[in-house]
C-alpha cells in the first residue's frame, strides 16, 4: 500500500508509478501489462467501488493482483480479484491454478477477518466456530491468468498470498478515500459483506 501512497503523492496511476519503477525488467513489466487489460483498470466505476493494484514477486514467480470493491454504508464487499502470474515454467497448469485460487482465498481471509486475540494469557480461538474462513457465499469471484514461460519453475501456493491485502486496502482507498493501516479489515471500522 506505501507504493500506491507513492503513486497517489506523485499524481501518477498505479500502474504506471510501477511500470516506471520496474522499466527494465521485461517479467515484470508482462505480468502488469497483462493485469492492467484483464483486470479492466480505468473503467468508470460506480461512486463507492475502487479498484487497488499491489504487485508482489517472490518465490522464484511474479504476481500482481488488482482488487475490486464496493464500500456502501460502511459495509465492504470484494467483488472480484484478478491475479496475474508468471511461475516460470508451467508442469501442471491446473494445478498451478488451484494453488493460486487457495493462496488468494487465504490472504483474503487473512486481509479482512483472521485474527488471533488473546485473553487471560490464552488464545481465544479454539476452532473454526470462533476463527471464521471465507465460504463460498461470501468469497469474491477470482480470475487467474498465467504467463507461459520457459524460465525456472517458481513456487505457486505461497506466491498469491501477499498481494491481496494491499490489493483490497488499495481499491478501499479508490472508493472512499480511506487509507487502511491495520488488519484485518473488520477492525478499519468495516462491515464485511
Amino acid at each position: 500500500s506505501m507504493i500506491d501512497e507513492m503513486a497517489v503523492l506523485a499524481g501518477k496511476d498505479a500502474f504506471e508509478f510501477r511500470m516506471t519503477m520496474l522499466k527494465d525488467k521485461a517479467r515484470e513489466l508482462a505480468v502488469l501489462k497483462l493485469l492492467k487489460e484483464k483486470s479492466g483498470w480505468g473503467t468508470k466505476l460506480p461512486a463507492g467501488e475502487g479498484m487497488g493494484l499491489a504487485f508482489t514477486p517472490g518465490f522464484g514467480a511474479v504476481v500482481a493482483q488488482v482488487a475490486h470493491v464496493a464500500v456502501k454504508k460502511g459495509e465492504l464487499r470484494v467483488k472480484k480479484i484478478t491475479c496475474v502470474a508468471d511461475c516460470g515454467t508451467l508442469i501442471e497448469p491446473s494445478n498451478v491454478i488451484a494453488q493460486l485460487e487457495s493462496g488468494m482465498v487465504y490472504g483474503y481471509s487473512a486481509a479482512l477477518w483472521d485474527e488471533i486475540t488473546i485473553e487471560k494469557g490464552a488464545v481465544k480461538q479454539s476452532n473454526f466456530t470462533d476463527y471464521p474462513m471465507p465460504i463460498l457465499a461470501n468469497t469474491p469471484e477470482m480470475e487467474i491468468h498465467l504467463i507461459p514461460s520457459s524460465g525456472k519453475p517458481g513456487g505457486v501456493g505461497e506466491t498469491s498470498v501477499p498481494a491481496v491485502a494491499p490489493a483490497i486496502a488499495n481499491a478501499v482507498f479508490a472508493a472512499t478515500g480511506q487509507r487502511i493501516r491495520k488488519l484485518p479489515l473488520k477492525s478499519a471500522g468495516f462491515s464485511v459483506a
